[in-house]
């Protein structure tokens, strides 16, 4: 049973893979060109849920870092998921 729903699941599955590994090389390649060694993208990949806050995150830590300021950085990037929730009521 779980061979058939991985086999009809593989064809929708893999080309949304195969884009999330070339955007998680470039975050890679940004972090290593700012000065990160490589724990630093694979631990924020851990504990970072918004894809987009990885990116800004960079400026973040080379600049002064004031944690109110991430912190309202973090609520106004991520308010868009607000939005795409309002689609999904039941109205």
């Amino acid at each position: 049973m779980k061979e058939k729903a991985f086999e009809a699941a593989l064809p929708y599955t893999l080309p949304i893979c195969i884009g999330f590994l070339f955007i998680g090389m470039s975050y890679g390649f940004f972090m290593s060109s700012k000065g990160f060694s490589v724990i630093y993208p694979l631990l924020m990949s851990f504990f970072i849920f918004a894809g987009s806050m990885e990116f800004v995150t960079v400026t973040l830590l080379l600049s002064a870092f004031h944690p109110l300021h991430a912190f309202i950085l973090t609520l106004m990037v991520n308010a868009r998921h607000l939005f795409y929730g309002i689609s999904m009521l039941d109205i």
